[in-house]
């Protein structure tokens, strides 16, 4: 099994120091290199202190400058927030510059406030078409030049400037969730990024189901794409220490409801906790869900419940960092998971273990 690693720049409060932040999350990232992570992914957000990602390529650049092996993601770029043209030069840029070591992940968003800011209002659910639009464009960018005239963009013939380094192009992912997002993305040779969010492992196995699906229905010969999923992710030393990425998770999750569906206020960039139990899936928040259902456990723990993704058959597990975890807490469940959950997972290690 390979492992990711998301971890965006967030602020819970004000009187966090920002250069705090910073220089967690670039070490966070020295640390997965290290450890032998493939990807470290960073999002795209605006105007919100807990998610602070307005330049997803920035971002990479400086964990690239720093970084060694490994490989740098956008999850994700969201189509309707940019120029095609724009989209394709910063990730031929990055690429560049960092020796070919982008993935790209692009997507539609999610926050009706960003759409309100970024997009001139366009509704969220309405920003699929932007995304599959964008694709081909820029994989005609990237070869060379290339007139445009869409629904949603138009522009005279222009090329990419730099164009990527890796040939024909940076990976792409895409983020799915319903049977036609994937067959899509098979259709148009995009690895696919899953995320249950805190639901049971039956949507993980619905996720895995539809894209099994998907590739059945290719046509022969299109080439299988790489599957990843998500969790958040905390690893503990001891039993009782459960309740603490739990009570971050249900803090961040107030805030998300809040930017997901536009319910409540957001003062100089924090946005109100709205009341879960207001929220009809409020069962999605409850502790013990939590805990059953996100990556949070002790070594062995965490151990047997990735265990099942790989009985499910997945090779690709993303370590979601990012939700209001302390970041002592963080560095803390990373060095556990580097040192006593990642080794139960090296082939060598699954062999014995499968014997036994």
């Amino acid at each position: 099994m390979k492992f990711s690693l998301a971890i965006n720049m967030e602020r819970m409060s004000p009187d966090i120091d920002m250069r705090d932040v910073a220089r967690h999350t670039l070490e966070m990232v020295q640390m997965a290199d290290e450890a032998g992570f493939e990807i470290a992914w960073a999002a795209e957000h605006h105007a919100i202190e807990m998610t602070i990602a307005p330049g997803p390529f920035q971002m990479l650049a400086w964990w690239g400058a720093h970084t060694d092996k490994i490989r740098l993601g956008t999850a994700v770029a969201v189509a309707p927030y940019w120029h095609p043209i724009k989209l394709a030069g910063e990730a031929g840029m990055l690429d560049l510059v960092t020796g070919g070591r982008l993935e790209l992940g692009l997507g539609c968003g999610a926050y009706q406030r960003e759409f309100n800011r970024m997009a001139r209002g366009v509704k969220a659910q309405e920003a699929v078409p932007y995304m599959l639009e964008m694709l081909p464009v820029l994989k005609k960018l990237w070869a060379g030049d290339y007139e445009h005239n869409g629904t949603y963009w138009s522009f005279p013939k222009s090329t990419a400037c730099p164009k990527p380094l890796q040939s024909p192009h940076p990976p792409v992912w895409v983020a799915a969730r319903n049977p036609v997002s994937f067959d899509w993305a098979v259709a148009n040779g995009c690895n696919i990024m899953t995320w249950a969010l805190s639901r049971p492992m039956s949507e993980v196995e619905l996720y895995k189901q539809r894209f099994e699906d998907a590739v059945s229905r290719a046509p022969a010969g299109t080439k299988r794409p790489r599957l990843l999923t998500m969790r958040y992710t905390a690893v503990y030393a001891k039993p009782e220490q459960w309740e603490i990425p739990i009570r971050a998770v249900q803090r961040q999750g107030a805030q998300f409801e809040n930017l997901f569906r536009e319910l409540g206020s957001v003062d100089n960039g924090f946005p109100e906790q709205i009341d879960l139990a207001s929220l009809q899936h409020r069962a999605e928040y409850d502790p013990e869900m939590l805990r059953t259902n996100l990556m949070f456990g002790t070594p062995d723990e965490v151990i047997a419940k990735l265990d099942q993704y790989a009985a499910l058959g997945f090779e690709n597990f993303l370590y979601c960092a990012s939700y209001g975890l302390p970041m002592a807490e963080q560095k803390k469940s990373l060095k556990l998971f580097i040192d006593e959950v990642m080794p139960a997972f090296r082939a060598d290690s699954r062999r014995k273990r499968s014997a036994a």
